[in-house]
Order: C-alpha cells, then structure tokens, then sequence
C-alpha cells in the first residue's frame, strides 16, 4: 500500500517526492530485505536511477516514521508490515530460506523497560532479531 505510506508521510509534513516514492515502489514489490545496493540495482532494471546517498537518505527517512525497518543482522531493509501496532517492531529471521517475519508486543515491550528501568536505565528503543528456523524449514 505505497499510498497509505505516502499519506502518512505526507502527515508528518514530508513532501512525496518521486524518489521516496520509488523506494516506497520497491520496497513493497519485494518481499524481502533488501540493500540501499540492491534497491539502485532493481530501479536501474526498471530504466529509472537514483544514486545511493539519495536512497540512503530515503531509508532513513522511512525508519524514522516506522515506515520501514533496518533488519540488524543484514543491515538490509523491509517496508513496516505492522503500521501502527502498539510495542517495538522485532523480527524472526528463517536462517535457513531467509523468510522474515516482524512481530510487535506492548507487553514485551514494557516488561523490557521495566526491567531497564530496575537497573537504572531510561530506554529509548528496542531492537531485537529472532534467528532459527521457520515452521516451513523446521518441518523439512
């Protein structure tokens, strides 16, 4: 849905310029985590260009509106599949086929700042990342 991450863009007064929309274009096509490298390479296949310090600026752009996410473990990047759900966006990466799923739990994540804050830590955010394998791999 590029348009409801256009509105949302445009919400936070951001214009929807064509190469954000471009990005937000590729982002959602490919259902996988994908590198600002990756990204230029699927544009440039399509007969369109950006140069990297645009898509990189893009990228962050989207992650600071949870509109995408850096996957950690890849420093790649997914669109937001959750939107606005409550609680810190984690992942669980299949290591196996690659499949990614993003998850969020306000429960988990206030427990995780409770648990901070006992220790005397203010949190700001969370980042964590599921590795094993998924129901599909496990099965085989």
């Amino acid at each position: 849905m590029v348009q409801d991450s256009i509105r949302i863009l445009q919400a936070q007064g951001y214009k929807a310029t064509k190469p954000r929309k471009l990005v937000f274009e590729v982002l959602e096509g490919i259902g996988r985590p994908l590198s600002p490298y990756d990204i230029q390479d699927i544009l440039r296949a399509r007969g369109k260009h950006l140069n990297h310090v645009t898509i990189y600026r893009t990228l962050d752009l989207l992650c600071s509106l949870n509109l995408a996410h850096k996957v950690l473990s890849s420093g790649r990047f997914v669109k937001c599949s959750l939107a606005a759900i409550e609680g810190c966006h984690r992942f669980m990466i299949c290591q196996q086929c690659g499949a990614i799923r993003e998850f969020a739990d306000k429960q988990l994540c206030q427990e995780e700042n409770d648990f901070a804050r006992n220790l005397g830590f203010h949190t700001e955010h969370h980042f964590s990342e599921f590795s094993g394998l998924c129901s599909q791999c496990y099965s085989k």
